[in-house]
């Protein structure tokens, strides 16, 4: 794939909406699902202006995105530079998952305490939505809704400094996989979710610690068997 195309015309699948301005917060997904399916290739760069006009929106608003993938340590923004995406290596990327375990093993614990059914309810909803597309071949969404579940996890464990280290770590994990994928087809598999749901509804703490623990362990082994 021409790196330079991609440079030009980084969304070639995203079109603006007569009409309708988006919001930072419906660019970011559409933003990041991008990256994910490398339709923003892994160390190109691009401009806060071709993102605008792609868009049809202004600089501030993506400004705004562009923070918030930074802060998530998916692109690189340095002074008077064009952002870049990031590309962790994979010692980066073992000192990543070693990181999620240890804070994840307390936010299952945290969050079969203090789930509600609605919760329960809203996470297995999340599965369904991240099932539906993988059966679609529609990797960025799959990838990203599977980050989403790990995040959603740390709000209902109800500890925000918790929750903010996890969302600077999922969202990287995300792009590790999403770089990694051809070469390993490494995956955050659904039915290992379900598992965890299923011992969290039923406050299963330890079953649910010894899931999660199993499932980053998986995810790891996948990512750095071929690297």
């Amino acid at each position: 794939m021409n790196v330079h195309a991609l440079q030009r015309d980084p969304l070639p699948c995203l079109r603006r909406v007569p009409g309708k301005k988006p919001s930072a917060d419906e660019i970011y997904p559409r933003l990041f699902d991008a990256i994910l399916e490398q339709r923003i290739a892994p160390a190109s760069r691009f401009t806060e202006e071709s993102l605008g006009e792609r868009f049809g929106v202004s600089r501030s608003v993506i400004r705004r995105v562009l923070a918030k993938l930074s802060q998530q340590q998916v692109i690189i923004l340095r002074p008077n530079q064009r952002a870049q995406v990031a590309a962790p290596d994979a010692q980066q990327t073992r000192q990543i998952l070693e990181a999620r375990r240890m804070t994840e093993m307390t936010v299952v614990q945290l969050a079969c305490a203090r789930a509600t059914a609605a919760q329960v309810r809203q996470l297995r909803e999340l599965i369904a939505r991240e099932r539906d597309c993988i059966e679609r071949d529609q990797r960025g969404p799959a990838i990203r809704l599977s980050g989403e579940f790990h995040l959603q996890l740390a709000a209902i464990a109800g500890n925000g400094p918790l929750a903010q280290f996890l969302n600077s770590l999922v969202p990287l994990t995300s792009l590790v996989i999403a770089q990694y994928e051809r070469r390993t087809r490494a995956c955050c598999a659904w039915q290992e979710h379900v598992a965890i749901v299923d011992a969290l509804a039923q406050r299963d703490s330890g079953t649910a610690v010894a899931l999660m623990t199993q499932h980053l362990d998986h995810l790891e082994t996948q990512l750095l068997k071929n690297h």
